[in-house]
């Protein structure tokens, strides 16, 4: 009955000790940090540039793009935190309606872009030797490999999922998890277990809960279609523009082609296939709200890349 598609019921969570939970999310997201920091070592030992300035620019990138990030999506998608839960915001816990350790999630990425911006223009003024351009050209490249962990480690959540698709489409899959199908309440309630993993894990291998199975739509693995993507884009600035071409030499080329790939092809063409994620789509329409979000960077991309004399920062 479920032949071409997929089924796809991991647990988010690897392993647990007392309220610390350990998720697949928290691990891709470090995942990305590392490989980030071992793209960027490559690139200052190619251009002869200290490592020890690598260590204070991995903080300084650390820190901004996790604030920037929670910031962004608090701001875009989920304001009312800042009435509701406002120590949510910046830990990883929720207070209401019950205490509970949630790991950080909600996490934006035009957030952690425009964090990232901040931070690498401080950083900046205090080493003269990099500019903001030259240290952005840079990080845009390790960035494409971050974020494509980071959409990897939302599949692994069964979040951002895609919309609705025929289960003919070898990749099309059915989220057991997703919080619209088959809420953990919904799930416990139906099959009477005590958790939603056992709920969830009953829902996908009982033959008592085939018929509930059936209920829950295919939809689109759209986090896998971001995250391919961001790693053509990678593979294109970094073994391509990076490495075979002077491109690097023009402050803000680089950057300004991983504004537009990004955020103008990638993320825009895919929010196509995407299911709604809030925000402030319903009210300005036509777009989602990513979709929105990303226009500028676009516009700031084609400004970056064409504007003259684009060899002085």
């Amino acid at each position: 009955m479920h032949i071409l598609g997929i089924i796809w019921n991991p647990d988010e969570t690897i392993f647990q000790l007392g309220v610390l939970q350990i998720k697949y999310y928290n691990m891709m997201w470090i995942l990305a940090f590392v490989i980030g920091w071992y793209v960027m070592k490559r690139i200052f030992q190619i251009e002869n540039k200290s490592l020890v300035k690598l260590d204070s620019l991995f903080v300084y990138a650390v820190v901004s793009i996790m604030l920037g990030a929670r910031l962004g999506h608090v701001l875009f998608y989920q304001s009312e935190l800042f009435a509701e839960d406002p120590l949510s915001i910046l830990l990883p816990i929720q207070t209401t309606p019950e205490f509970k350790f949630t790991g950080f999630a909600g996490l934006a990425s035009h957030g952690a872009t425009l964090g990232a911006i901040l931070a690498l223009w401080l950083f900046s003024r205090k080493n003269k030797d990099m500019s903001v351009f030259w240290l952005l050209d840079r990080v845009a490249i390790a960035a494409g490999l971050g974020m494509a962990c980071v959409r990897i480690g939302n599949f692994f959540n069964s979040e951002i999922n895609g919309k609705v698709f025929d289960q003919s489409y070898a990749l099309a899959t059915i989220f057991i998890r997703d919080s619209d199908d088959m809420p953990a309440y919904k799930a416990m309630q139906l099959t009477k277990e005590k958790t939603a993993s056992a709920a969830y894990k009953a829902i996908e291998n009982s033959p008592d809960f085939t018929s509930i199975l059936d209920t829950i739509p295919y939809r689109h693995p759209v986090q896998l279609y971001e995250a391919s993507g961001y790693i053509v884009v990678f593979l294109i600035m970094f073994l391509g523009m990076y490495l075979r071409t002077n491109l690097k030499k023009k402050e803000g080329f680089l950057f300004g082609f991983w504004l537009i790939t990004v955020w103008g092809i990638v993320r825009f063409c895919f929010e196509f296939f995407k299911k709604s994620q809030g925000g402030f789509e319903e009210t300005w329409g036509t777009f989602s709200t990513g979709q929105w979000l990303s226009i500028p960077l676009v516009i700031l991309g084609l400004y970056l890349m064409f504007r003259p004399n684009n060899n002085k920062a």
